[in-house]
């Protein structure tokens, strides 16, 4: 029997303190946090270590009453929603932390959302309840209004030492050390009555038995065992979320049997879709240890003596070590995650708990395991039986919107460079690769600031490469601005063959989109008919290198009226040549503005923030289309901005938003730049 929990929250709600909690309740550490090494339950990724702050997905696993939980940790920074993400794909249910101390945020709601969308059950549990600031009703009603119907308290805080159950009615103590239960006292008990009659109408509301209701409210006194197993349902099916308390040494047990009593086993929670390698759907597969093997990798990581390590969520089937499996792509191959159909050999299975890894025999369908020197195979990828291979559907991955220009600090870290990247790659699916060949640049398309902080902290301390970061080039074109004449004289003697051609052309500007139009009117054969390709030619590979600041010429339309050939020195490679001189003659005898790449951006914010979202969009030169409603209290808003301008607005639009808005992007056309900025772009062309 295995619980599979996934904590969620904003960073400093004090999830890892929870998993670290829970893991000294069950007796897996032999103190708050401490693992058998010495390390701490986070203290398994050097990043971490250094920034003080979780920024991975990681596995807890404990024991509690005979039932196996992996607890499943994940950073709380918008920064890193892919491993949540992650967590949510390895986990059938979610302890949503939330602090009593700060309460809930636009991030606390994203993440909220997020569980939403996958339909995960979820418990909130307030932490921090010993806290001088904590004001745990104010906090409940906060949680209640952001997340709507279905949340209610089974437990109520009284003075940071115990809590109340407002089902069984009881008291249950901490400050011996250990849980003691008592009657409650007249105070407690009015205290019990204010919260127990919401709470009981909530779990009858969701019960299946439609006359429970009218039972209720006819005076009946329900049977708690009745409506705990009303509850169990409720929440297994993701329609009630049940709000617990925690302290220092409080409420642990209280947790505990809510995870292993109302959340879902892996049995109880749907599978992702499945299907073959070419896209036909394979119905039947269940959590069954005996059924096909198909089990996902939900996080990779590197380890600078272990190498590759890859964590795994069984589905179906049973993992062992030493068997060959088929590894199955994951469709992210325009990240740079190249599509993946390899068989691979498993080697030891083992359940990491910090830095410790401890070996286990196999790994049945509902588990999770780490698998090491898993080498061809990536974040994202399905292994399955080699002879009969599936793919599972792979989950959303946010787009990285964070552009970051680097290049190798010196030739020994150039050399490095490449294959660190590719393991960079292999463990982060948010991650995007890009070698941009018109700006020359390596680039990184990042979640954010953090996520790229973190990004170049591991390639500097785990793969050993320093790399610098440089301002980022956005690839901008050329055009003409009006007609001109252009001669290409390309008149060589040499010993033997030399090289003649000469050609005349004529340049105009075309719409936008327009591309290349090149016109033949030579008459009388002045210019042979096996050269006017070579002229072509040669025009389109100017127009490629750029005639002014670099950047490739596009619509304009290139009329070939004259020129001059010889019967023995002219060529192919002559024509082409005059070619590139005659549209650089041209360039020189009219403008040539710049264009820059417009893109058509939708930015989703709270309704608070729209104000400021449009105007600064509007000081970026962007052109603000409209806005729509989106939910309650979200604002979508429409907008045409230059891509010179938004190259930092994943940090912007984060900061101005109190890291709650979101945006998309896609290019829509070139526009022509500014005087006043194309006259610096052309200053430091190269």
């Amino acid at each position: 029997m295995v619980r599979n929990v996934v904590l969620v929250g904003h960073s400093g709600a004090g999830k890892t303190t929870l998993v670290e909690a829970l893991l000294a309740e069950t007796g897996a550490v032999q103190r708050v946090g401490r693992v058998e090494d010495g390390t701490t339950v986070s203290d398994f990724d050097e990043v971490e270590v250094r920034q003080q702050r979780s920024v991975n997905l990681a596995l807890a696993p404990t024991t509690h009453n005979g039932i196996k939980i992996n607890l499943l940790d994940t950073p709380g920074y918008a920064d890193f929603v892919g491993d949540l993400r992650a967590g949510l794909r390895a986990a059938d249910a979610a302890l949503f932390v939330v602090s009593a101390a700060e309460g809930v945020d636009g991030l606390t709601r994203m993440l909220w959302d997020e569980c939403a969308l996958v339909g995960m059950p979820r418990a909130v549990v307030i932490t921090k309840i010993d806290h001088q600031r904590a004001n745990f009703d104010e906090v409940l009603a906060s949680c209640q209004d952001a997340f709507g119907d279905g949340v209610a308290p089974l437990y109520l805080p009284v003075d940071g030492a115990g809590l109340l159950g407002l089902l069984s009615q009881r008291f249950f103590g901490y400050t011996s050390g250990s849980r003691t239960e008592r009657e409650p006292s007249p105070d407690q008990l009015a205290l019990i009555e204010q919260y127990r009659g919401d709470l009981i109408e909530g779990i009858i509301q969701e019960s299946e038995d439609e006359s429970l209701m009218d039972r209720y409210l006819s005076g009946e006194e329900i049977d708690t065992k009745v409506l705990i197993d009303d509850l169990e349902k409720a929440v297994a099916r993701a329609s009630f979320y049940p709000v617990l308390a925690s302290g220092p040494g409080v409420g642990m047990r209280e947790i505990l049997e809510v995870v292993t009593q109302g959340f879902p086993s892996p049995l109880e929670h749907p599978l992702p879709q499945i299907t073959t390698v070419d896209g036909k759907p394979v119905s039947g597969v269940t959590a069954d240890p005996d059924g096909p093997l198909v089990a996902e990798v939900v996080k990779t990581t590197s380890d600078p003596y272990v190498g590759r390590i890859s964590l795994v969520r069984v589905f179906s089937g049973t993992l062992r070590p030493d068997m060959t499996v088929h590894v199955s792509g994951h469709g992210l191959a325009e990240r740079g995650h190249d599509d993946h159909d390899v068989d691979e050999r498993t080697g030891a299975l083992t359940s990491p708990l910090g830095k410790v890894q401890r070996t286990v025999g196999k790994c049945v369908a509902g588990d999770i395991c780490a698998i090491a020197k898993l080498s061809r195979t990536e974040t994202g990828d399905t292994l399955s039986d080699k002879d009969s291979p599936l793919l599972m559907t792979a989950w959303t991955m946010p787009d990285p919107l964070l552009p970051i220009a680097i290049r190798a600090h010196s030739k020994a870290d150039e050399d490095k460079l490449s294959q660190a990247l590719g393991r960079l790659v292999a463990e982060d699916p948010t991650l995007r690769l890009e070698n941009n060949p018109e700006t020359r640049q390596l680039v990184l398309w990042c979640m954010g600031e953090a996520h790229s902080d973190v990004l170049l902290d591991r390639l500097a301390k785990r793969h050993g490469v320093e790399v610098e970061k440089v301002d980022l080039r956005v690839p901008l074109r050329e055009t003409f601005g009006g007609k001109a004449q252009g001669t290409g004289r390309n008149v060589k003697q040499t010993g033997g063959h030399g090289q003649f051609a000469i050609c005349h052309i004529e340049v105009e500007p075309l719409p936008s989109g327009s591309g290349l139009e090149f016109v033949d009117k030579i008459v009388g054969g002045v210019v042979p008919r096996q050269f006017i390709p070579s002229v072509e030619k040669g025009v389109r590979a100017q127009m490629e290198r750029g005639v002014v600041a670099g950047y490739p010429v596009v619509d304009i339309r290139v009329t070939l009226h004259d020129g001059k050939a010889h019967s023995v020195d002219s060529s192919d490679m002559a024509f082409q040549i005059a070619g590139q001189l005659a549209l650089k003659d041209a360039a020189a005898k009219c403008a040539t503005p710049l264009l820059e790449p417009v893109d058509e951006m939708s930015v989703l914010v709270s309704d608070e923030y729209v104000g400021a979202v449009m105007s600064d969009l509007s000081s970026r030169r962007g052109r603000v289309l409209g806005t729509e409603p989106v939910g309650t209290g979200r604002t979508l808003v429409r907008a045409e901005v230059p891509q010179l301008e938004i190259t930092r607005y994943a940090i912007d639009l984060r900061s101005m938003s109190h890291g709650t808005g979101t945006f998309t992007r896609s290019f829509l056309r070139y526009e022509p730049l500014p005087s006043h900025l194309a006259d610096k772009v052309a200053a430091t062309a190269e």
